[in-house]
């Protein structure tokens, strides 16, 4: 809480309106995961903005790749 109020939480994932649509293939979801955890990798841990962006597109990935798993019943 800051001094100025409240500060109003939005999560980054809900599970009611963010349904997944469309489930990658396996393959597919661990290319994309492996891709996304290089294109990362190199992410300035002292910019924020970097950060924030880093953290969305890896959960985003690993969204996909347990999704693939569950569809594989592999989890």
């Amino acid at each position: 809480m800051s001094a100025d109020g409240p500060v109003v939480h939005e999560p980054l994932h809900d599970t009611e309106k963010d349904a997944q649509a469309w489930v990658p293939p396996l393959d597919l979801a661990l290319d994309l995961a492996r891709a996304t955890l290089a294109e990362q990798a190199g992410a300035n841990i002292h910019d924020d903005r970097a950060m924030m962006s880093a953290a969305v597109h890896l959960e985003i990935r690993l969204r996909d790749l347990v999704a693939a798993l569950d569809k594989e019943g592999r989890s």
